[in-house]
This record gives structure tokens, sequence and C-alpha cells, in this order.
């Protein structure tokens, strides 16, 4: 009897399931439905404005269909991907400099992860401010200035005299570097639908190349010359980039709904010539968005639960990712791993009770283990783009938090130098691969209308999980390193729940651009 009773709830639970299943398809071929009639209506009244010629118009999205991929998408590419490893220097830069602001300035723990904390805090606050300038005046001018704002700021915290002005100032980069993440969406708005799966989570390269350049500078810069002179020579790829930012035009998507159809078509016709293509038959037709940069949309019906757990999915996605970055730095500067090899160096354990002050900078095998632990972000990309084109994007994040939360508990183990190296090494290829399929599902979800504020807030919520972390990996590490892993290993599994939730799956739908 009680197994009749359990089949049939299973039975039950199982139709339910489907049931959703089946309202949500219904309700977005509905949407489709309607966008589709719209379409037709706005078509019928134009050709008859135009005598009943029955003129052809084409959208924006059919256009950059038609152009398909070529030279212009390598140029957008690669310049656009050089914008990674600019903001990957200044992330990854307080990873590198914290044991050596440490000893300066003789600080507390707590006032180490304050550094990481205010550039987040930074990187917040203009995350909206940038998001919502993004959809009322465009792409191209907030990612512009935020790569001569960070640049400025940058070189300014070199001179910074005290530990007040270096979290100041430091504060201000996260600003700049806040407006420079626009750029994803810039490029996202150029590319092919079949081609965002494949290229988007290439981009992962440029970011490690900027996290590499940074430990090398350390490795190299620190110990000569020392953090400051390696902070000025950090600007340099950001001086080189403000030059070649020059040769991407604004979203043509952007543009077409502001109502600048012209800028659009010589946008367009200038990327078909690049691409030796040409663009549709007839007239670029696009309804001009009168709202725009408008955040009550991200709340409304079409867009809640959606919003709500992205914004979730984003926190755990910085709040993993900048927790293993900063966790491994702590871990090998304090030498708190558990290792059974361990040389004479790395055997002495660094804490409070023994030492007021860490005077203790990143060895070369410290270095070696953190360039290491880099590659580890692009080795997997393979694999990345397999989950994404095979399972979508919605499975790929549920498989990628699973493994992340295990991995997050492996790094409590006792091992090898080389053991924890690898453990290290997959644990990045996680948690990155995950930050890449939310970026590449939040610009795919939202209508160009609300696309830059959509991931301006995205971005923002990124930064409160940016924030927390400092004080997880470099506070409470010192205290326990179990306690401190398991924040980020229980986030990654209430997220993956979280992502189960999400009502959409955009695996090959094309750019919306209106809601």
């Amino acid at each position: 009897m009680t197994g009749g009773r359990k089949g049939s709830m299973k039975t039950q639970l199982v139709n339910a399931i489907q049931l959703q299943e089946l309202e949500e398809e219904e309700v977005e071929v509905e949407v489709q439905q309607q966008q589709e009639e719209e379409r037709n209506r706005r078509d019928a009244a134009q050709s008859k404005a135009n005598g009943g010629q029955g003129q052809k118009f084409y959208s924006v999205e059919e256009a950059v269909e038609s152009i398909g991929f070529g030279r212009f998408h390598v140029l957008l590419f690669v310049i656009m991907g050089s914008a990674n490893i600019v903001e990957a220097m200044e992330i990854m830069l307080l990873a590198v400099v914290s044991p050596e602001i440490r000893c300066e300035w003789r600080l507390e723990d707590w006032q180490v992860a304050l550094v990481s904390t205010m550039v987040f805090l930074g990187f917040m606050v203009c995350g909206v401010l940038c998001g919502y300038v993004a959809d009322k005046y465009g792409r191209w001018k907030v990612v512009f200035g935020g790569f001569v704002w960070a640049a400025y700021f940058s070189v300014l915290t070199s001179f910074a005299p005290s530990y007040g002005w270096f979290i100041f100032l430091r504060s201000m980069v996260g600003c700049g570097v806040a407006a420079t993440s626009q750029g994803f969406v810039l490029k996202t708005e150029f590319i092919p639908a079949k081609h965002r799966a494949f290229l988007l989570p290439l981009a992962s390269i440029f970011w490690m190349l900027g996290s590499l350049l940074i430990i090398i500078l350390g490795m190299t810069v620190v110990p000569t010359l020392g953090w400051r002179w390696m902070i000025r020579l950090s600007v340099v790829p950001g001086l080189i980039l403000i030059g070649l930012f020059q040769f991407i035009p604004e979203s043509a998507r952007f543009q077409v709904s502001a109502g600048n159809v012209e800028g659009a078509v010589a946008t367009l016709k200038w990327i078909a010539k690049m691409n030796g293509a040409s663009l549709p038959e007839g007239e670029l037709r696009e309804p001009v968005v009168t709202e725009r940069g408008n955040a009550v949309t991200l709340l409304s019906p079409a867009f809640r639960r959606t919003s709500l757990l992205l914004w979730y999915s984003w926190f755990v996605a910085s709040f993993s990712y900048y927790g293993s970055v900063l966790s491994s730095s702590e871990l090998l500067e304090k030498n708190l791993l558990c290792v059974t090899d361990a040389d004479a160096e790395h055997s002495i354990k660094h804490n409070k009770e023994e030492a007021l002050c860490y005077c203790i900078p990143f060895n070369m095998a410290d270095y070696q283990t953190l360039l290491i632990s880099c590659l580890g972000e692009v080795a997997l990309i393979p694999l990345n783009i397999g989950l994404l084109n095979v399972v979508g994007r919605k499975s790929s994040m549920i498989i990628l938090l699973l493994l992340s939360a295990i991995f997050f508990m492996l790094v409590n183990i006792c091992t090898t130098m080389f053991g924890f190296t690898v453990l290290l090494f997959l644990l990045r290829s996680l948690v990155s691969m995950n930050f890449n399929v939310v970026y590449i599902y939040t610009a795919e979800v939202y209508p160009t209308a609300v696309r830059s504020i959509g991931m301006g807030f995205c971005t923002s919520f990124s930064r409160i999980g940016g924030m927390i972390a400092p004080f997880i990996a470099q506070v409470l590490m010192s205290k326990s390193v179990l306690l401190a892993l398991c924040p980020f290993s229980l986030a990654c599994c209430l997220c993956a729940v979280g992502t189960v939730l999400l009502p959409i799956e955009t695996r090959g739908r094309a750019l919306l651009q209106n809601e």
C-alpha cells in the first residue's frame, strides 16, 4: 500500500514537471507568434504606404546572419578579447600585490581583504550606472571611457602614499573595469547565433593571458623594482587597447533601436565589405525603442524569475571564481596547505599567533603554481564549447556548478604539492567555465533594449560575491581551511538548484530586439 502511494506520488510529480515544461514551451511559442504577427502587420502597413509594391525588409538579426563570420569578427575577437587581458590584469593584480602591501603598511588580514572588497564595490556601483548609460547612449562610448578611466586611476595607484589612498584609487579602477565589461555586450551583438557558443568561450584565452602576464610581472619586476613599477607596467596593454578600439564600430543593434537606421546600415555595410559578403535584399526595418535602459523591465512578468535567478548565479560565479583565486594565493603565502612532501620553507605555517606581520613574499615555486593554475582557465575550453552546443546553457551551468562544489572540498585533503597544483588547475577550469556560460546566457536572454542594463545589474551582483570572497578566502582561511572552503561549495550547490528553475534555454535562439 505504501509502495502504491509512493508510485502515485512519483507519477504526480512527473506529470507536474511535464505540465510545467509544456506551459513554458506554450508561453515561448505564443510570444514568438505575437512577434511574428506584429512583424507581419508592420510589413503590411509599410507595403501599403509604399503603394503596394511589396518592398522587402530585413532586420539586424537577419543582416548579421547573412554577413556571417569573417575578417571583421577576427578583428572584433582580437580587440575585444584584449579587453579581457586588461580586466584580468587589474583584478589578478590584487592576488600578486597583497603580500607586498601587507608588509609595507603592516596590514591585518581584514585590511588586505578590504582592498579587494573596495575594488568590487567600485565595480558594483558603476556596473549598474554603466549599463544604464550604455543602453541610453551606446556601448562604444562606455567601453572606451572605461579603458581611459581604468588606465588613469591604475597609474595613480602606483603613487599611493598610504593604505587609505591605495584602496580609494583601486575602487576607482574598479569603476573603469565595470565599464569595459560592457564590451562583452558589444561583441555578442555582432556575432552570428551559431558562432556564439564557439567564439565567446574562447575569450577565456585572453583572460588567461592577462592573468599570466601579471604573474610574470610579479616574478620579474616585484623582486627588482617593486610593486609600484609592476602596476605602472601593467597599464601598458590598456594604453595600446585605447588606440586599437578605434577600429570597432558602435553596435548596429543599438543604433537601430535608437532610431539611427542610417548609422546601422553604414555599420553593417562596412562589416559586410570586410567579410566579402552582402546585406539581404530590401530595407533595414526595426521598430524604434522609445524606452531604453529601463530597469523596471528586468522585473516585469516576462523576466522577473530569470533576473532574480541570474542575479544569484552571477553572485555565485564571482564568489566562487575569486574565492578560488584568492584562496590559492592565501594558501601558498601562509603555507596553510596539507602537503605531504613539503620542503623546509613550505612546512612553516604562518599564523597570527606567531607573527604580527606576514612579510612573506611569493617565492618562485609559488609563482609557478599560480601560473599553472591560470592555464586551467583555458585547458578545458573544448569541453566548455562541447557542453554549450550539446547540452545547452542551463545544463552546462548545472554540471559545472556541481563539479566546482566537489573540487572546492577536495582542496582541503592532504596531498603532494603536485596534487594540490592539479586540484587547483581543475578548480580554476570549472569556475572559469561556469563564468563563461553565465556571461553568454545573460547576453542572449535579454532583448537589445535592456541588454546592457541587464548585464550591468548582473555584474553588480557578481561584485557583491567578489566583495565577500576576500573575507572568506583571506580572513577565515587563517582560522580554518575547511570552514573557508565550505561556503564556496555550498553556494555552488544552491546555485545549481536555482539554475534548474531558469525558464528559458537560449541555445540556438536569435537575440531579441524587443520584449
